[in-house]
């Protein structure tokens, strides 16, 4: 399997696994300047062969982040670095050079609508997108995307007509969430849009007991692997592009081992995680917006 996955409508290249700087490292106190927990993980992440680093305006991690990547040797032109806009998304120029500010960087690697959730008599999706391409356009963005947008909401993005598509959907995806998710997950590839999971491990995190890790712990023990490894593969069997964390070397190392070629998954295994997954359905983010309930604890 390819460590790199080339985004077709920028003919960019990400690596298929990513850093995640949110979840684990979301901070809402924004007086607080520099993580040095963050800064420390993201050098080990660094150091054992990341080179896709994913953030977010709401994350309130960029100083952090660019303390982070100052202080390393690796060059700019090596790190592919995503982040997004939400809060801020009236006015997606000045906050992409905000982002930019405080990474101490030039342009951003990829640059998505954090979601779809936004009011609309404040922006329309037809305005915020234009604006997204034109960050293109003036070389502070080389390319642009989504997240957490539902088929619906991609349907009425591309009925805009673009000038330039979404490269990349990024959407919470782990075996509680796909049987939901087959849809959203056809129409992105059928409409060339990669397909990008956070929280790929959320079955085993946030629902550990369910119906999901006996099948896990057999493959495990089948494969020589970690549940860990067998989920991620089962994610990039789903889709093209992964998003996680750890503050921990040994399990950032066992993550990057997913992109072995001589580890695969058959048909069979795949299904057997399918049909667990499928009898439950747990959704941790968005909850309110894409199933229109609270999630149960």
């Amino acid at each position: 399997m390819s460590q790199t996955v080339r985004l077709v409508s920028s003919k960019t290249i990400i690596p298929r696994l990513g850093y995640g700087t949110g979840t684990k490292w979301f901070s809402r106190d924004k007086s607080k300047p520099i993580d040095t927990n963050l800064l420390q993980s993201i050098h080990e992440a660094l150091s054992v062969g990341y080179r896709h680093i994913d953030a977010a305006e709401m994350y309130g991690t960029d100083t952090s982040i660019g303390e982070a990547l100052r202080t390393q040797a690796i060059p700019r032109n090596e790190l592919f670095i995503t982040s997004k806009v939400y809060k801020n998304i009236e006015n997606i120029e000045q906050a992409c050079l905000d982002v930019l500010s405080r990474l101490g960087m030039d342009y951003l690697d990829l640059w998505l609508i954090h979601g779809p959730f936004f009011d609309r008599n404040k922006t329309s999706l037809e305005h915020a997108w234009k604006e997204m391409e034109k960050l293109v356009e003036n070389g502070k963005v080389k390319a642009i995307g989504v997240s957490n947008f539902q088929k619906q909401h991609l349907e009425e993005l591309l009925a805009l007509k673009p000038k330039i598509k979404p490269a990349v959907n990024q959407f919470e995806l782990h075996p509680y969430v796909y049987e939901a998710s087959r849809e959203l997950i056809d129409y992105c590839k059928s409409n060339e849009i990669a397909v990008a999971s956070y929280s790929p491990l959320g079955s085993i995190c946030y629902k550990p007991g369910g119906p999901v890790d006996e099948v896990i712990e057999k493959l495990a023990t089948k494969y020589n692997r970690s549940p860990a490894q067998i989920l991620l593969k089962w994610n990039l069997i789903k889709g093209d592009i992964i998003i996680t964390t750890s503050s921990k070397r040994e399990r950032l190392e066992d993550f990057l081992k997913v992109l072995d070629e001589n580890f695969q998954l058959n048909c069979e295994d795949v299904k057997a995680i399918d049909d667990a997954g499928a009898k439950l359905h747990f959704r941790k983010y968005w909850t309110e917006h894409i199933d229109g309930k609270k999630q149960d604890s």
